[in-house]
């Protein structure tokens, strides 16, 4: 058996068997989210689902590669850097500049350990190395993952099955290519989310969190620039094509905001799940829509990594051309200020 898949059924086991664990002692510290006005939820959830998700990752990669690498190592601990921020985020939320600072200096913690954007693929030929901008650029683009997945956790299950589903099309892309450590860490990353997901899946008994958000996220950072961005072929859109959906979101999630005069940090309910429920869809059913989205751009991230880079940049701006369309259709659009949320729940 190909050892990544070794460590996705590790990770997904040892989740699977600690996440009841956790909820017990979450409901025991008092780590709840209270229903409020606008809560789906009509009982008090636990939310520290994190921990186990992070415990099975941490297992898995140390049982599957022994004494890891220093770009896995950096993964580890920049991982558990961003539990420990989601955590306190949780239990008491912290100021968006607050949040932001410390996202920021969990990036500055994988840079240090040697997780870095070298170069990008030149659409006309050749590379551009990015020299000083290397380390600006990585910082940037973890930060960005960590709240990418962190916005789309809005109903249960979806961050968890998107997370699972990008980070398998992640792990097939680095094992096709050798990538053995990469793919290793993405199953790690697939099994922790899946083993959590029975318990995740609405109705909810147990949130991942910003912990996990911010975990989730920052290791899917490490996998794509350790994986993908270090290729200078098309694989180099894999990461961008995979976790497209939430990109997506959060992208026009800022326009809105922008547009609206509201801070960007400001929740509203203009993502794309909150449309979807907005048609009548209940919460499993726009959830599972979702699914379907993010495994049709998951299949398409491995056809582009197969192409030539002009021909996976033709199949990217038709994939979203296809997403404006449907987000258009489903009112994501629509740059109108939607009240205030913090999730859909």
């Amino acid at each position: 058996m190909a050892r990544y898949v070794e460590a996705l059924l590790v990770s997904g086991l040892v989740s699977l068997v600690l996440t009841p664990v956790v909820r017990v002692v979450a409901l025991k510290v008092g780590a709840r989210v209270v229903p409020g006005a606008r809560s789906v939820h009509t009982v008090p959830v636990p939310h520290l689902g994190g921990l186990a998700i992070y415990a099975a990752f941490l297992c898995s990669v140390i049982v599957a590669l022994g004494r890891p690498g220093a770009e896995v190592r950096g993964c580890l601990v920049g991982g558990g850097l961003a539990l420990i921020l989601g955590m306190i985020d949780d239990f008491r939320p912290l100021r968006a500049s607050l949040k932001l600072a410390g996202q920021v200096a969990v990036a500055v913690v994988l840079v240090l350990f040697g997780v870095r954007i070298e170069f990008l693929t030149n659409p006309v030929g050749g590379l551009i190395l990015l020299g000083g901008l290397s380390a600006p650029l990585t910082v940037f683009w973890i930060v960005a993952l960590m709240n990418v997945v962190n916005l789309i956790d809005g109903l249960d299950g979806l961050a968890a099955g998107t997370v699972a589903i990008s980070s398998m099309t992640l792990m097939f892309v680095a094992a096709q290519r050798a990538q053995t450590a990469v793919a290793i860490v993405a199953g790690a990353i697939a099994g922790g989310s899946l083993g959590f997901l029975p318990y995740n899946f609405n109705p909810a008994r147990i949130f991942m969190g910003d912990a996990g958000a911010m975990f989730l996220g920052s290791a899917l950072a490490v996998v794509s620039v350790e994986g993908a961005l270090k290729s200078a072929t098309a694989i180099a859109l894999v990461p961008v094509i995979a976790l497209g959906l939430p990109i997506f979101d959060t992208a026009f999630a800022i326009v809105r905001r922008i547009m609206n005069g509201q801070p960007v940090a400001k929740a509203d309910r203009g993502h794309i799940h909150h449309r979807l429920l907005e048609t009548g869809l209940s919460q499993r059913q726009a959830v599972v829509l979702l699914y379907m989205a993010s495994g049709l751009l998951g299949l398409t991230a491995i056809l582009s990594s197969a192409l030539e880079f002009r021909s996976a940049i033709s199949i990217t701006l038709l994939v979203l051309f296809g997403m404006l369309v449907g987000a258009r259709m489903l009112g994501v659009l629509d740059l109108r200020q939607r009240g205030r949320v913090t999730k859909a729940r």
